[in-house]
């Protein structure tokens, strides 16, 4: 992993604590998008909402 964030550093002009820092920056959105979808699929699954009904129901809150 070494080698290939020195490859990047290289490529980039970037310091190896921007790549890190970078990197860990979106591994935690990442990780809050999992849990915001998971906690959606949750509260879907209660209401008994299926998959194919998200999109209409969107649409008509937004109206």
């Amino acid at each position: 992993m070494l080698s290939k964030i020195e490859e990047f550093m290289k490529k980039e002009g970037r310091t190896r604590s921007e790549l890190v820092r970078e990197a860990l920056r979106r591994y935690f959105e990442e990780q809050e998008w999992k849990e915001i979808i998971r906690y959606g699929m949750s509260r879907a699954r209660e209401k008994g909402i299926t998959e194919d009904q998200v999109e209409e129901i969107v649409d008509e809150y937004r109206k």
